[in-house]
């Protein structure tokens, strides 16, 4: 054997450890690297990994188990469909961008309560090929809820569903786009389109939206008056360039829609809502007033009272509309909800025959 041979093996050896040395710092900068990513954004594949699909209907539940930062929200606010896509890009997709579409929705609410003497609150959502996505929020600081959310308005679709972990990151922003709900403390929420000029107040107060002023009263509020007195706080800006009134409804019988007339923000009790204005002097303008009459004549005949939960979801397909040569919205979906028990029962495209419950508990 030669010197030059001897002496090679040490120099092979040498590079060898060299080489497992770098292969072992870079595992541990792979696993520091991990292990960091699942600190900022474990919630948030908890969230993404609840969504679950129920049965064969385009409706998803989700366990919202990471921070949407509300309060952060509220301290600043939005004053367009833009500036609130913009934080919800910063604060809870990292960067990833999204679209926000609101496109005119037509929809029904009442306020009543059972025979046993449970408060409900019934909703038909009236819009076109409109996904739906039920979403659980716990925040630390504010009340539980479920609430439904319009996926076509996050991006999705009939053919574009969030069935996978990787196209299902945009449903982190649902949280900021309820249109109806109900709360731990039994107030409920919905939103319905009205055909009048789209608000937008401007005073010195802190600016919101139309879907983020849902997700405020359900986090924040526990009674009618509760709401109305967070509303009153802010300067109310229209989703989508449209104009649209609450129907606002709590666990002890109170019940209001909330309307914004020239910019000025009215309150007017009523048991039910469409799609014109009540306030006075405007009772007549814009759509739905056959749907109105007949959710307020049946209140009138039973003393606002109904048989059982079976009564008011027949309440809701009476006013559901079907779809029609011509016109591409109908009945989406339609929830009665139990303020008592923080519950609810969904109706899928009008497949009444077939009801979905669940329980924020």
């Amino acid at each position: 054997m030669t010197e030059s041979s001897l002496s090679s093996r040490p120099k092979k050896h040498r590079l060898g450890r060299a080489l497992r040395n770098i292969l072992l710092v870079l595992l541990v900068l792979v696993l520091l690297a991990a292990g960091i990513l699942y600190a900022m954004f474990h919630r948030e594949l908890n969230t993404l990994r609840s969504l679950e699909q129920v049965g064969d209907a385009h409706l998803f539940t989700m366990d919202y188990t990471g921070d949407y930062a509300l309060d952060d929200f509220l301290e600043t606010g939005a004053s367009s469909d833009a500036e609130l896509v913009s934080y919800l890009t910063r604060q809870l997709l990292k960067g990833i961008p999204m679209n926000f579409d609101l496109p005119d929705l037509g929809c029904s609410t009442y306020s009543a309560q059972l025979e046993d003497g449970t408060p409900i609150f019934g909703r038909n959502f009236d819009m076109y090929d409109s996904p739906a996505l039920l979403v659980t929020t716990r925040p630390e600081n504010g009340y539980a809820s479920i609430s439904m959310v319009n996926l076509a308005y996050i991006g999705y679709s009939s053919e574009k569903l969030p069935t996978s972990l990787k196209n299902s990151i945009m449903t982190l922003a649902a949280p900021y786009v309820p249109l109806d709900g109900v709360n731990e403390k039994g107030l409920c929420v919905g939103v319905l389109l009205i055909d009048t000029e789209p608000t937008h107040q401007q005073t010195d107060k802190v600016d919101i939206t139309t879907t983020s002023a849902i997700r405020m009263l359900l986090d924040k509020a526990a009674t009618v008056e509760e709401a109305v007195a967070l509303l009153e706080q802010y300067d109310m800006h229209a989703s989508a360039n449209s104009c649209y009134h609450f129907h606002i409804a709590d666990a002890q019988g109170g019940s209001v829609v909330v309307e914004y007339v020239d910019h000025v923000m009215n309150v007017v009790e009523s048991k039910a809502a469409t799609n014109f204005l009540l306030t006075p002097g405007d009772y007549d303008f814009g759509a739905g007033q056959d749907r109105y009459a007949t959710l307020m004549d049946t209140l009138h005949e039973t003393g606002g009272v109904l048989a059982d939960s079976s009564a008011a979801m027949a309440l809701l397909q009476s006013v559901s509309q079907q779809p029609q040569e011509g016109k591409r919205s109908s009945t989406q979906w339609s929830c009665v909800y139990d303020q008592s028990r923080a519950t609810v029962d969904i109706v899928m495209n009008m497949d009444y025959d077939t009801v979905y419950s669940f329980s924020l508990n």
